[in-house]
């Protein structure tokens, strides 16, 4: 009886930390992944063709890609990290929609 309180307090002390720790990560990487800043405004629309061809780089759908993503990138003045999702850090990027619904932004 003695062990199981145990190892139930011990499994709900680990899910805590589990979770403090997640949380931590998450508030420390949202506008600093990789050392940089991301986020609105974080370009100037002189950047915005490097940012996009580095978003763009690994689809098969390179031309419309960088279309679309200089469009959003001129306008919101921020492109997210990484070559896909992450979007989230910028909030202008990811909730420009089309006529559809869909997202405008790559």
């Amino acid at each position: 009886m003695a062990m199981a309180k145990f190892l139930s307090v011990l499994l709900l002390a680990l899910l805590g930390i589990s979770m403090i720790t997640t949380q931590v990560m998450a508030t420390d990487s949202a506008y600093h992944l990789d050392g940089r800043n991301y986020g609105p405004g974080s370009l100037r629309s002189s950047q915005c063709p490097s940012e996009c061809s580095r978003r763009c780089s690994q689809t098969q759908y390179h031309k419309p890609c960088m279309f679309f993503c200089q469009k959003c990138c001129k306008t919101c003045l921020c492109v997210p990290p990484g070559y896909y999702g992450n979007k989230s850090v910028c909030p202008c990027y990811n909730n420009w929609k089309t006529k559809r619904g869909g997202p405008k932004c790559p």
